[in-house]
């Protein structure tokens, strides 16, 4: 509890031994009538604060960014003598700073309080109310209590966006890919009558000769190609403002999202490991869903610079038919790293999230990935309104 009665003590002394010294009642009625707005207002903070309940909930838990909720807050108290105007301070979460909102002294009465939560950004929020305060009328007490219950989970998902199809190595599309792939010409699983433009090679010569007709093998299933991607886990550049970062990992997320779900609706294989404190990684047999919530808990934690990531995932490139990579930031090493694993093998494509694609510090470095064969694809974050830079 905090008390502002310095003033009103001083005032009442004063009153008191004005009254005992000169015996004027006037002088002791008024300090029996402060004594008493004293005890009244401790009174009703005490009441009103010892009774208050609050609570609520949000009418949905998950969400994309963007789109907004409902917070439903029920408060009542107690309390019948009158107090100041509930103060209630309110994390809507996502981003957005704390509100204060105060509530019309109604004892013993339920309200209702419902207030938009709009969810700018990706990610694990908990709006709700943080703490409540009771004062009295005169300003003179004051409680205050901070919160753990009345704070709901939102989970902020990715949007997603189409994305160009991916090349896989040796350079065909990924479901021409499949069909070309080079065959286990130590598996034959079947034979069938010769086509135009089969290799020789796959002629079985002994039984065309008895048949009398051109006869080739037909082999197992070739291994599918696998897509990696390969994200940026570590905290992005701040540009100089507070929203920059936070509209950074957006567009960081919402690429990797997008990625990820195009290339899990093909018949490729897709991971997507995503590294930090708490290190996992995506598969498409874990399905979309559960996909979108992992990647909108990424908190971007991952202490190791994203050239050394890279040179860890060069191991799991054997397999590999296309390599993309989503990264805030371009810098000499990483360009040396990635022309590095394009020589292994994949395909390689770069999604750059910056807010100035023409930034003359990064020109010779794309340069230098165009012309080893590495697609440069440009992603230019949403800068969140209403924010202050």
């Amino acid at each position: 509890m905090k008390t502002h009665i310095a003033f009103p003590l001083a005032f009442l002394i004063t009153f008191l031994l004005a009254a005992l010294s000169t015996g004027s009642s006037i002088l002791m009625l008024l300090a029996v009538l402060l004594l008493m707005g004293l005890l009244f207002g401790l009174v009703s903070v005490l009441w009103a604060s010892r009774t208050l309940r609050l609570s609520g909930d949000l009418d949905a838990q998950t969400v994309h960014r963007g789109e907004a909720v409902q917070l439903r807050l029920q408060v009542c108290h107690r309390g019948l003598l009158p107090i100041a105007p509930i103060l209630l301070e309110i994390s809507p979460g996502a981003g957005l700073p704390l509100q204060e909102v105060y509530l019309r002294d109604v004892p013993s009465k339920l309200q209702t309080l419902t207030l938009p939560v709009h969810a700018n950004h990706v990610g694990e929020y908990t709006p709700g109310v943080q703490a409540w305060a009771v004062e009295d009328l005169l300003g003179f007490f004051r409680v205050r209590r901070s919160l753990e219950d009345a704070r709901f989970r939102l989970l902020v998902l990715p949007n997603r966006f189409e994305t160009e199809p991916l090349i896989l190595s040796p350079g065909d599309p990924g479901s021409e890919m499949l069909q070309q792939a080079t065959e286990d010409l130590s598996a034959p699983s079947d034979i069938r009558s010769y086509q135009p433009g089969d290799p020789m090679k796959k002629i079985h010569w002994k039984l065309s000769l008895r048949k009398g007709e051109l006869l080739v093998r037909k082999f197992e299933e070739p291994i599918l190609k696998e897509v990696l991607i390969l994200m940026d886990c570590s905290r992005p550049p701040s540009w100089g403002r507070p929203a920059a970062e936070a509209d950074l990992r957006d567009a960081l997320l919402e690429t990797a999202a997008s990625v990820f779900a195009d290339q899990a609706n093909t018949d490729l294989v897709v991971h997507l490991p995503l590294h930090g404190v708490h290190p996992i990684e995506l598969e498409k047999t874990m399905g979309i869903p559960l996909a979108m919530e992992s990647l909108a808990r990424v908190d971007f934690s991952d202490p190791d610079r994203f050239e050394r990531v890279l040179t860890l995932e060069s191991r799991r490139l054997r397999k590999v038919g296309c390599l993309v990579v989503i990264s805030a930031r371009l810098n000499s090493a990483m360009v040396d790293v990635m022309t590095r694993m394009h020589h292994l093998g994949p395909t390689i494509r770069l999604y750059l999230v910056t807010f100035a694609p023409e930034d003359p510090r990064l020109l010779p470095l794309i340069a230098r990935l165009q012309q080893d064969g590495i697609q440069v694809a440009y992603v230019q974050p949403t800068e969140t309104a209403g924010e202050p830079d």
